[in-house]
């Protein structure tokens, strides 16, 4: 019998978890991994490998067939363009001191979209085909132009059978028009709520009078509309970080189950607070300490709270088509399915992307509404946008379920070829998947119930998490 290469990985209790290059994963012990490097694998070992889908006897099998079929599916397949982040000014009412734009003053000039602009906008979405469209507004904050996205609205809801669109507002100045404009059925609302009252203030609003106009808002927000049409996201400042429970306690308030816990991008104003030595292992030990408390809430309360990306990194490992977050797409290509146009116009593949020119630290626009896409460009950014050929990653055991970020290197290293256990990136998803693969071997009924949940099936049990024994 024939078995495909498995990749391994060390637990935190002391077994070993394999991988094959499908996704196939099962936990064995030390001896099994001695037997499988000696090739001395026993009856036992085959018959398992073969019956988990991780061998076969001949190609063109059943088996063969089946290991291909999931390794295409877990590809991400270029798709047409159906999700475009639109940034029609940069200027802000807020100054936060981790802003990761580098806004412009609410009262500059010059960091709108222009007619021409606007015009080139509208002509590049014109152009774009199928029936779906999701626009996501960015700023800045963009309800200060509240007249342009009512004409990216107008004309999408013309050109489109399905639109979608997304304000990413810091809900602080709404007048009438806004909240007009954001009643509508198609439009969805994301803000920021970085835990409780004083974390917020210390953060963001830095006044008792604007914090209350927030929560104000929000409040008004949350009566005024059906439960997910508001989705709302902390910044964790890791040098000051929120008290947890209290950040959930806030959240579950406003009738929000979904928390995408992230840390402070090193981005724009961001790059320049200190926040200490040994970021990335503290953050990793915080987000952990995060899941161990929800998993915790959710069998105390019996509702249940989901981590966003931690469910978005569970599915990936246990879906083949679970690539929704461009982070964990494998390829990952730039200007496919989505692109940024900024406030002059300007095309980048990511927001990030935007935010380091913005800063004048590289220039990594892809074109702009008049000249369009420069797919030379974009090439050259996706000779990096896969994880196979990495010497690094070809090695790791979670390379099935994993991604690549070109831009977060270029922005920490100014460089994309360092070993990859080197980068943040490797670190944080190291951590992610191990933690992931920890909760999923965990025989509690409190990490089994949150399992299900956040998987959106009825149990969860052993047979999911295979052991070889």
């Amino acid at each position: 019998m024939n078995f495909w290469p498995l990749k391994f990985r060390e637990t935190s209790d002391g077994s070993m978890l394999f991988c094959d290059d499908a996704g196939g994963f099962f936990k064995a012990d030390h001896g099994f991994l001695d037997r499988y490097a000696a090739d001395e694998l026993s009856a036992a070992d085959l018959a398992f490998l073969k019956e988990g889908g991780h061998g076969f006897d001949r190609e063109l099998d059943v088996h063969w067939t089946s290991f291909a079929y999931r390794w295409a599916r877990r590809q991400f397949k270029p798709q047409e363009m159906n999700y475009v982040i639109l940034v029609p000014t940069l200027r802000c009412n807020l100054t936060c001191g981790y802003c990761q734009v580098s806004r412009a003053p609410e009262n500059a000039r010059g960091f709108d979209w222009s007619h021409e602009t606007l015009e080139g906008v509208l002509s590049f979405v014109d152009g774009l085909q199928g029936p779906d469209i999701k626009i996501e507004f960015q700023g800045g904050e963009p309800l200060l132009r509240i007249d342009l996205l009512e004409a990216v609205r107008n004309f999408c809801r013309e050109k489109f059978a399905r639109p979608q669109f997304i304000v990413c507002t810091n809900l602080q100045t709404l007048d009438a028009r806004a909240w007009a404009f954001l009643d509508a059925e198609d439009t969805l609302i994301s803000t920021s709520l970085d835990g409780d009252r004083m974390t917020h203030e210390r953060q963001r609003t830095h006044d008792n009078k604007v914090t209350d106009t927030f929560f104000r808002n929000l409040e008004t927000a949350v009566s005024r509309y059906p439960e997910g049409k508001i989705s709302t996201l902390p910044t964790v400042d890791i040098a000051n970080p929120p008290d947890l429970e209290g950040l959930l306690d806030n959240y579950e308030r406003y009738g929000i189950r979904s928390v995408y816990l992230r840390p402070i991008n090193h981005q724009g104003f961001a790059r320049k607070l200190d926040q200490g030595n040994n970021v990335l292992a503290r953050w990793n030990r915080l987000h952990s300490e995060f899941i161990d408390l929800l998993i915790a809430r959710n069998h105390r309360t019996g509702r249940f709270m989901e981590e966003y990306y931690f469910s978005q990194c569970l599915k990936r490992v246990l879906r083949l088509d679970a690539d929704n977050h461009v982070d964990i797409r494998n390829p990952n290509f730039f200007a496919s399915d989505h692109i940024v146009i900024d406030h002059d116009g300007r095309f980048y593949p990511t927001d990030e992307a935007r935010m380091l020119s913005r800063i004048g630290r590289i220039d990594l626009s892809i074109g702009d509404v008049r000249t369009g896409i420069d797919r030379a460009t974009v090439n050259l950014l996706d000779s990096g946008a896969f994880n196979h050929f990495d010497p690094d990653c070809i090695h790791c055991a979670y390379q099935p379920f994993c991604g690549t970020d070109v831009i977060d290197d270029i922005s920490r290293y100014g460089r994309i070829d360092l070993p990859r256990p080197d980068t943040w990136f490797c670190g944080r998803h190291l951590s992610l998947f191990d933690k992931v693969f920890e909760v999923l071997y965990r025989k509690d009924a409190p990490a089994r119930a949150s399992v299900a949940a956040w998987l959106g099936v009825n149990t969860w049990d052993d047979s999911m998490a295979p052991v070889h024994s």
